[in-house]
């Protein structure tokens, strides 16, 4: 391991031997995210860490068809800023030899360095950003949204709680393309429910005082506070909704992103009874248990769905680049949307012409401290949600790549 200074901050590389086929001179994949803010736990240094399992569970796989190929992993902290994240990617691209972006929480960076990847000709893999106009109207041929986006979450948490005009919604919102666009899709789906929006108020990101916000969302008499933020963010917002006694009043609050380390950050007594929209789980079945127990050996936590995201691209972009026998962009792009996505948090998903993963998602509730049984026993499945539920249809789509 070592460290080295990439526009002023410290970018860790690691290096891991792995296979592939024999056209294959070497892959070099960055996972570029928030290591030391407030995207740092649902992301982060974990990110990394599934990375990292990932090549390591490829080359196991190909283990007999060694050819002394490498595949090196990178990462650095854009402190989420879009004018250092897309310098890091530009320097990756152009000075590294990086082949793979991929995490890029912040959905503002994560448009940014999409951008650079596409004016590059090099791939990105969104797992951590969640902005659904990644895919919509600002798509690229070259970067893919894989773990979940703003149009899934919303249609998963507002879509189950508005069932008509009783319900309406006030949005406390980050202030940022990744908040504009939630609140955006989550107040379409609420209208559409026969629900209305009475009002919203938009936070700046980090924010450590919720109170004036918090009053608003509160004088507004809405049934339902949704909260269109994330990370440290929800975890202040939630935390302090306590203090005003929304949680235990005439107001429901909606988180509409809510990762599982921030419900361990909150604890049960607080965000009992949240429901919640996510992709993956560590307690769904065998499988996700099995690959979420090797994970927790390594970074004494149990995986967000971001992390697990991470996994999955990066063994899917590899199985690509085995198949295809290439790192060429566009050649690796078209072999990922040919083969299924399969794997411990994902059943034959399709990766679609604008980018998106068409997945499944799953609806949550947070147990009670009662209901919960052991260290992370936190969530119960209250449905699973079909692809065709939660990912916009291609007809609605603005993508200029979609074919109509």
């Amino acid at each position: 391991m070592r460290r080295k200074a990439l526009y002023c901050l410290a970018a860790t590389m690691g290096m891991v031997a792995a296979t592939a086929r024999a056209e294959v001179a070497g892959v070099r994949i960055g996972v570029l995210n928030d290591q030391s803010g407030i995207y740092a736990d649902m992301g982060g240094k974990g990110s990394i860490e599934a990375a990292r399992l990932a090549v390591e569970d490829f080359t196991a796989a190909n283990s007999g068809a060694n050819t002394g190929i490498t595949i090196e992993i990178i990462s650095a902290d854009h402190q989420n800023k879009a004018d250092i994240g897309s310098a890091i990617a530009r320097e990756w691209y152009d000075q590294k030899g990086v082949d793979l972006i991929v995490d890029i929480p912040n959905s503002s960076v994560a448009l940014a360095v999409q951008a650079v990847a596409r004016d590059k000709g090099k791939l990105a893999i969104f797992s951590g950003a969640s902005s659904s106009d990644l895919t919509n109207a600002k798509c690229s041929p070259n970067s893919f949204a894989w773990t979940y986006d703003t149009y899934g979450l919303a249609k998963g948490t507002a879509g189950a709680l508005t069932r008509g005009a009783e319900d309406s919604w006030f949005f406390v919102t980050a202030d940022y393309a990744f908040g504009h666009a939630l609140e955006r899709d989550a107040a379409a789906v609420v209208t559409a429910g026969g629900g209305k929006v009475t009002g919203s108020v938009r936070a700046p990101l980090d924010t450590h005082d919720y109170s004036s916000f918090l009053l608003k969302a509160q004088g507004s008499g809405a049934k339902y506070i949704g909260l269109a933020n994330a990370g440290g963010d929800t975890i202040t917002s939630i935390k302090q909704a306590g203090e005003f006694g929304l949680i235990d009043g005439q107001q429901t609050l909606a988180g509409l992103v809510v990762y599982l380390t921030d419900v361990h950050s909150l604890g049960l007594n607080t965000a009992r009874g949240l429901l919640l929209t996510a992709s993956f789980y560590w307690d769904l079945n065998d499988g996700t248990r099995a690959w979420s127990k090797r994970f927790f050996e390594r970074h004494n936590r149990m995986p967000t769905m971001v992390q697990a995201g991470v996994y999955s691209a990066v063994m899917h972009y590899l199985k690509a680049v085995s198949a295809a026998g290439t790192t060429d962009a566009m050649t690796v792009a078209e072999r990922m949307r040919k083969i299924p996505v399969k794997d411990m948090m994902t059943d034959n998903a399709v990766l679609r012409e604008d980018g998106k993963l068409a997945r499944d998602m799953y609806l949550f509730q947070v147990k009670s401290p009662a209901e919960s049984k052991a260290p992370w026993d936190y969530y119960k499945l209250v449905r699973r949600i079909p692809a065709s539920e939660v990912v916009r249809p291609l007809s609605e789509s603005q993508c200029p790549l979609i074919r109509k």
